[in-house]
């Protein structure tokens, strides 16, 4: 009798412990490429996210509770994707920061809206993401249809009579950025003189490198990731092309110069305005600087993905991902990026794209206009 009694206290204390912390925690989590060749940008959402959990629960949490963050590995791949979603969606959780790849966030935001997850993408552009009038769709960056006007403006404005050809891995993101892009040159007047496609992983660029050397292109524009971005470059060198590079936000990571080496001299990027250098963004980005992180690329953004939440959380009362999203649609939120707002869509309300150019010491700077 006494073993029997025993045996139910520790029982009793093991459910305890089981379920306290529960009680005292809320589990959010934060999705990308994790592992394989575009991990430096997971890297980026999950320092992003770090520090941002860090700063809200020594501030004392959300709805006094602390949160908890789970790390998603999608690997770019949507398959994966939609089965890390999946995994959140068994374990309620009930806001994920996430995805990096554009076909990762796109096929993932299906089963968060089926299972009652809102979603907050620092990274995806493509403009599907949040064309489908899911209720949980939001990003904290801009759009492929903003960012190839940009280029495609940039590209005719100083570009002209030079011959242009647009590349593209055939991703989500690399079509559907180098489309907007044409659309935007061809509608200067300005038609490319080669339009191709390569597939992602691809290592040996040579045939379509030596297209372009024999129709003497002065300027090629990328729509893909970095690691194929600077693949296709040192070999152009490598085939003494002086040709000018120009791709999107894929390549605002530094591991794109240490693919190239100096030949990222001169490359040409489109992004946003760079965080770091934000008034909002000062004291963070001290911050990272003094754990040895530098927040570039997306990193901020995604800081500024959970401050979103919880905000909006702390305002709703709640977090009931229906109601934040409605929170959040409605209001306006103080950010490491500024302030932002939302449309219906769950777009930003205010965004300009700019361009920048990477120099020899493997940085990149914004062009003065």
């Amino acid at each position: 009798m006494k073993s029997a009694r025993l045996v139910a206290l520790v029982a009793a204390a093991g459910l305890f412990a089981a379920t306290g912390p529960a009680f005292s925690q809320i589990t959010i989590g934060v999705a990308g490429p994790m592992t394989g060749q575009y991990a430096s940008f997971g890297e980026q959402l999950r320092n992003g996210a770090n520090l941002a959990l860090e700063d809200i629960n020594a501030a004392g949490g959300v709805l006094k509770k602390q949160l908890k963050l789970v790390v998603g590995d999608d690997a770019c791949d949507p398959k994966q994707a939609r089965a890390t979603a999946d995994r959140f969606v068994a374990q309620r959780v009930p806001f994920v920061m996430g995805h990096y790849c554009s076909s990762s966030s796109i096929p993932a935001s299906e089963a968060y809206a089926e299972g009652n997850v809102l979603q907050i993408t620092p990274a995806s552009t493509n403009p599907t993401f949040t064309e489908r009038k899911l209720w949980n769709t939001f990003r904290v960056c801009g759009r492929d249809d903003q960012q190839g006007a940009v280029a495609g403006k940039y590209l005719a404005d100083n570009f002209k009579g030079k011959k242009i050809a647009i590349l593209n891995d055939k991703s989500t993101y690399g079509a559907g950025l180098a489309n907007e892009t044409k659309k935007a040159l061809n509608a200067a007047g300005i038609t490319e003189v080669l339009n191709e496609a390569y597939t992602q992983g691809d290592k040996d660029f040579t045939a379509l490198v030596s297209r372009m050397k024999a129709a003497e292109i002065d300027v090629v524009y990328v729509g893909g990731y970095h690691t194929e971005a600077g693949l296709i470059l040192r070999q152009m060198r490598d085939q003494g092309m002086k040709t000018i590079l120009m791709a999107g936000d894929a390549l605002a990571d530094k591991q794109f110069a240490s693919i190239t080496g100096q030949h990222a001299e001169g490359v040409l990027m489109t992004f946003g305005p760079d965080p770091r250098n934000r008034p909002s963004a000062a004291e963070i980005v001290k911050k990272f600087k003094a754990k040895g992180i530098d927040p570039e690329g997306y990193t901020l953004y995604t800081y500024a993905a959970l401050q979103i939440w919880a905000q909006a959380v702390e305002k709703t009362g709640s977090t009931d991902p229906k109601k934040v999203a409605a929170t959040i649609k409605a209001g306006k939120w103080n950010t490491v990026l500024g302030e932002i707002s939302y449309d219906a869509k769950g777009d930003i309300t205010v965004l300009d794209y700019v361009v920048y150019q990477w120099k020899a010491d493997g940085t990149y700077a914004e062009l003065k206009k």
